[in-house]
C-alpha cells in the first residue's frame, strides 16, 4: 500500500486548538465494523454502548512537561523536546536550533540551570543535567509538549487537560488522547454498569507526530516506544474472554501495547521497547473494539485504525466526520469502532 492511500481532506478550522470545558462533552462518532454503519452520538453516552462483562484497557502513562527553552553560551536560542528519560540525570531529546550544538557544549535554561550535550544518537541528542535531577528540572521549568498542529503556546490549563485523569506513570511526551474524554463521573458510571477496566503503560514519544516519508508504507521504520503489559492485565483479558465480554482498547497506544504482547502467538506479559507497525491487512489477536481520536492524514495511526475497520470504510467515516464538523486530533472528538 502507498502512503497516499491514506490521504483525506481536512479543513484547518476543524483542528481543535483547545479542550472543551468538560472532558466528556465531546462528540462520539460510532462505527460498526461489520455493517459499516456510522452514527453520531456524544461521549457521555458511551456507557450505554458497553455491556456488563466488557473490559476497557486504559494507558496509564503520564505526560511530563518535556519542552524546555534554553540558550547556548553564545546566546543562540535552543528549543529542547525531551523524548525519553534514560536515568535520573540523562535523557534523549530533539533540539531545534539555528546551528546544531557540539558534543560537550552546554545549554543554559531560563533559571540558569545547565544541560550538557553528551553526544548524538540518530536524530536525538543525549543530554545530562548538570545541576539537578531531570524530573525536578522539568516540573519546575518545562512546558507541556503540545502537538505541532496546536499553534498556540501552552498554558496552565494544559498541565491538567493534556493529561488523563487516570495518569500514573510519568514518561510520555504526548498524551494518549482517547483517554482525555474520560472524567471521574463517567468512569464511575461505567464501573457501576458492570464494565471492568485494566491498564497498560506505553510512554508515547514525540515520534508519534513524525510523518511517513516513504511511498511504500512497508518501508516505514517505526520509532521505538517503551511499554509494559503486566500479568494482571493478561489475566483480566483471559477472564473477559472466558465470560464472553469484549476487550475494548482506549486509544491506539493501548492497541499497540496489547498487540505487541501477543506477538509470540498468545498474550503474555511484556516489558520493553516496541516498534510494532500495524497497517492493512493485520490479524488482530487481542482487541475487539477501540475508542480513538481522529488521526492525521497519511499517519501510522490512521493506518492502524484502517487495519481494524477497513481502509475504504474508515476513509468514508472520516469524510462523514469532516462533513459533520467534528473536531479533530488531540483536543478533538472521539470515535468508537465496534
Amino acid at each position: 500500500m502507498k502512503r497516499t492511500d491514506f490521504q483525506y481532506e481536512l479543513p484547518a478550522e476543524l483542528i481543535a486548538q483547545s479542550p472543551l470545558n468538560k472532558r466528556s462533552a465531546s462528540r462520539l462518532l460510532c462505527h460498526e465494523r461489520v455493517s459499516g454503519r456510522v452514527t453520531d452520538s456524544l461521549f457521555a453516552d458511551l456507557p450505554s454502548m458497553l455491556s456488563p462483562g466488557d473490559l476497557l484497557v486504559f494507558n496509564n502513562t503520564k505526560v511530563i512537561p518535556a519542552r524546555l527553552h534554553a540558550k547556548k553560551p553564545t546566546g543562540g536560542r535552543v528549543e529542547i523536546l525531551v523524548e525519553r528519560l534514560l536515568n535520573q540525570h540523562q535523557c534523549l531529546a530533539q533540539l531545534r536550533a539555528s546551528k546544531s550544538p557540539k558534543t560537550g557544549g552546554r545549554l543554559v535554561l531560563e533559571d540558569g540551570s545547565e544541560l550538557q550535550v553528551l553526544g548524538r544518537e540518530d536524530s536525538f541528542y543525549q543530554l545530562e543535567s548538570v545541576s539537578s535531577d531531570l524530573m525536578t528540572l522539568l516540573q519546575d521549568q518545562g512546558h507541556m509538549p503540545l502537538p505541532p498542529y496546536i499553534t498556540r503556546e501552552d498554558t496552565d490549563v494544559d498541565r491538567q487537560r493534556y493529561q488523563t485523569v487516570f495518569a500514573e506513570t510519568p514518561g510520555a511526551v504526548a498524551a494518549p488522547t482517547a483517554g482525555l474524554h474520560f472524567d471521574r463521573e463517567l468512569l464511575k458510571k461505567i464501573e457501576q454498569s458492570g464494565v471492568q477496566s485494566t491498564t497498560v503503560t506505553l510512554h508515547v514519544g514525540a515520534g508519534t507526530f513524525q510523518p511517513v516519508r516513504v511511498d511504500n508504507i512497508v518501508d516505514h521504520q517505526m520509532h521505538a516506544e517503551w511499554l509494559e503489559v503486566t500479568r494482571s492485565t493478561c489475566e483480566a483479558i483471559e477472564s473477559t474472554r472466558a465470560r464472553g465480554g469484549r476487550v475494548i482498547a482506549v486509544g491506539t497506544t493501548a492497541v499497540r501495547s496489547l498487540e505487541t504482547a501477543a506477538q509470540g502467538g498468545s498474550l503474555a506479559p511484556f516489558s520493553g521497547d516496541s516498534r510494532i507497525f500495524i497497517y492493512p491487512p493485520y490479524p488482530f489477536q487481542v482487541v475487539d473494539a477501540m475508542i480513538t481520536n481522529f488521526h492525521l492524514p497519511e499517519s501510522t495511526l490512521l493506518m492502524l485504525v484502517s487495519a481494524f475497520a477497513g481502509r475504504e470504510q474508515m476513509l468514508a467515516t472520516y469524510r462523514h466526520a469532516v462533513e459533520n464538523r467534528y473536531r479533530f486530533f488531540s483536543y478533538g472528538d472521539a470515535m468508537f469502532i465496534s
